[in-house]
């Protein structure tokens, strides 16, 4: 059986550590914590499971603070997760089985990682990120934000899922006043850096720079080609945020050359010709949505609903506003086998039940 090294980087973690230790505890052989400058019980929660505690001075950036860490561990792997992670019962029998079967030369893990989940908590928003590291100084995190493990040596995929799981929201400022600071000291900032540069400016609303900072991120030629295609699209929504509606429609064709055309960039397709009542266009992209290549072992992020409930209950609107209702009643039965408990689903069928009795045109609800 692999021996395994929990490594957690944390600060101000009492609400959730004891949950997750609880939980990753049991599927490790030791436990390693890095406290950034905790001011409540965090190191006395985590005392409870190990000794392995070190204080490590924060310097704004997270991978120095997670290769501390990898340091300091001894097993064979080292296995990485934030405070407010979680992991199911029957995931964790999967994990306990991968380490009976884990080969000699199997350099990295990856695992699903959920990070958003729907009304009935099924997850909406998955991807895939490095989570076991063969412990031989190789492996290590580069980045100051958004860290993570270049990939190299023998890759392998498992299908056991960790559930990020917050109670509270983080410090909002933190991550985009990180990159600031790097501006503002010059630092270089390589293809990674500079894509989620320009996702901290659109999240905070500064779509102008946020467009420009991707703008100057598709102009690199190092770009990972799953960042390319996802920067096009969050250029279009700064366009389109600002008003540049045909140069936000050109930047989610330019997607296109980087690979076939993904889930996600097709709904946005699909919204842009619907919301322009352009009804026949928009159904063709929905329709290529339900068809579209889903990327998810590549790393790339996964939105689940554009592969299955959002395009279907977008055509039941399309179908229905081109006065197919036939159609549109298929469409809406589609969206209802992905989301059973959907009240959209529920509401249009109420619509359509209406409209055959009295013959009154509506519009169905719109996701």
């Amino acid at each position: 059986m692999a021996s395994v090294s929990l490594c957690m980087i944390v600060k101000d973690e009492e609400e959730v550590l004891d949950r997750c230790l609880s939980c990753f505890g049991k599927l490790a052989d030791e436990i390693i914590i890095v406290d950034t400058g905790s001011g409540d019980r965090t190191k006395e929660i985590a005392g409870n499971y190990t000794d392995r505690i070190y204080d490590f001075v924060w310097r704004d950036d997270f991978s120095a603070a997670r290769n501390y860490g990898l340091e300091k561990a001894s097993m064979e792997y080292c296995m990485w997760v934030d405070a407010d992670d979680v992991m199911t019962g029957a995931a964790q029998e999967e994990f306990l089985e991968l380490k009976e079967s884990i080969s000699v030369d199997t350099d990295i893990i990856m695992m699903p990682y959920q990070t958003g989940f729907d009304e009935e908590d099924r997850p909406v928003f998955t991807y895939y990120r490095e989570r076991i590291v063969r412990n031989t100084g190789a492996f290590r995190f580069a980045g100051k934000v958004h860290e993570t493990i270049p990939l190299h040596g023998k890759v392998q995929y498992e299908e056991i899922p960790i559930e990020h799981r917050k109670i509270k929201a983080g410090d909002p400022d933190r991550n985009l006043n990180i990159y600031r600071k790097m501006e503002e000291n010059g630092e270089k900032f390589d293809s990674r850096s500079l894509y989620y540069y320009g996702r901290e400016l659109l999240t905070h609303g500064d779509f102008e720079r946020a467009a420009r900072v991707f703008r100057a991120f598709l102009d690199r030629p190092d770009g990972w080609m799953e960042n390319q295609i996802d920067a096009a699209r969050l250029l279009a929504r700064c366009l389109r945020e600002t008003g540049r509606e045909k140069e936000a429609l050109e930047a989610l064709f330019s997607s296109f050359r980087y690979d076939v055309p993904r889930g996600e960039t097709c709904c946005d397709l699909g919204k842009y010709f619907l919301d322009r009542g352009r009804y026949e266009q928009s159904a063709f992209w929905y329709r290529q949505a339900l068809l579209a290549k889903k990327a998810a072992s590549s790393g790339a992020f996964v939105e689940e609903d554009c592969y299955g409930f959002l395009p279907a209950i977008s055509l039941c609107v399309c179908f229905d506003r081109m006065g197919n209702q036939e159609e549109a009643e298929r469409y809406n039965e589609l969206a209802g086998r992905f989301k059973p408990e959907s009240e959209y689903v529920r509401l249009n069928r109420q619509y359509f039940h209406e409209r055959r009795k009295d013959g009154q045109k509506q519009n169905p609800d719109i996701y």
